[in-house]
């Protein structure tokens, strides 16, 4: 009894999924798969920012006057030059007291507490309201003829109402008001990382709580502080809609974002107006390496505590 021997077959066609051509010759090249993933975020940096970011350089020297006739038109003119320290007496405050408000809370808010869902919820109302609706409720709460005053007024502490809008107060408080819930998520953020146990053991070794914060927690959070406050600075440096609804635009809040609308939107100079965004870019940039520089002068150990 004989079987029958069956012939080989043949192989098929190889059926898998080749690399595309171009994907290939970009891998040959060096280009691997991470940075073809990073290839949209990078294009569109370029395009909506650095491309702005240098035609808006380039167009700041394109004034009638000659290369830098807008710039020497900004600063020789007293009323537009002092918007930029109108700007800094706004802004420097503002988020000097966010910051400095938002570590007792977050230091609080770090332990274990009835209610933290919740109060965590009401402080960070004022983010989703927006500037403008802020501005406006401030207009019918803080007013002459608003809740506070009347207020005051009936219970006798005042004669005449308290002028809180349409000046410099109006502005910080409302600027207040509004960056007050960032700083304070980047606050508890930066101190709910740093390992509790490192505190327990200084407790130990019998520093008191004051000890305790100045010599273990604040040397960890410092970091932290800086960036919040650098972040803080920057959201307040471009105050427009405080300045202008609940302050006094052509005066005391007259800020360096006012002349940057004015001269693109109304007098229709976008050479002059960019001039004024490059020195508020310049302005920042400043405040922000003197932060820095002050940072590393004052503490130059880790950045981190973790938990880990």
């Amino acid at each position: 009894m004989s079987s029958a021997v069956s012939a080989p077959s043949r192989p098929g066609p190889d059926t898998r999924p080749t690399s595309a051509p171009v994907l290939s010759w970009l891998h040959r090249r060096g280009f691997n798969r991470l940075v073809l993933m990073a290839l949209p975020g990078v294009i569109f940096m370029i395009l909506f920012f650095i491309y702005p970011l240098f035609y808006g350089v380039g167009l700041s020297f394109q004034g009638e006057g000659g290369l830098f006739s807008t710039y020497h038109r900004f600063f020789a003119d007293p009323y537009l030059r002092d918007s930029v320290w109108i700007t800094l007496r706004l802004s420097v405050p503002a988020a000097l007291i966010n910051v400095l408000a938002s570590i007792p809370l977050a230091y609080r808010m770090r332990h274990p507490m009835r209610g933290k869902q919740f109060l965590t919820a009401l402080l960070l109302v004022p983010m989703t309201l927006g500037t403008v609706f802020v501005a406006q409720g401030m207009l019918d709460f803080l007013g002459p003829d608003g809740w506070f005053n009347q207020i005051l007024l009936l219970v006798g502490l005042i004669d005449e109402p308290v002028v809180l809008i349409h000046n410099t107060a109006g502005v910080l408080i409302s600027m207040i008001i509004s960056g007050f819930p960032f700083a304070f998520l980047l606050v508890l953020g930066y101190i709910g990382g740093i390992d509790p146990n490192l505190e327990k053991a200084a407790a130990v070794l019998g520093a008191r709580p004051a000890q305790r914060f100045r010599m273990v927690l604040l040397p960890l959070l410092l970091p932290g502080l800086t960036i919040t406050f650098c972040l803080s600075f920057v959201m307040s440096f471009a105050v427009f809609p405080s300045a202008t609804l609940v302050g006094d635009p052509s005066g005391t809040t007259h800020v360096i974002s006012i002349v940057a609308y004015e001269a693109a939107y109304q007098n229709i100079d976008y050479a002059f107006a960019s001039a004024v965004t490059v020195i508020m870019a310049l302005v920042e940039l400043v405040v922000l390496g003197l932060v820095m520089l002050g940072r590393g002068r004052l503490y130059r150990g880790t950045s981190s505590g973790g938990k880990g």
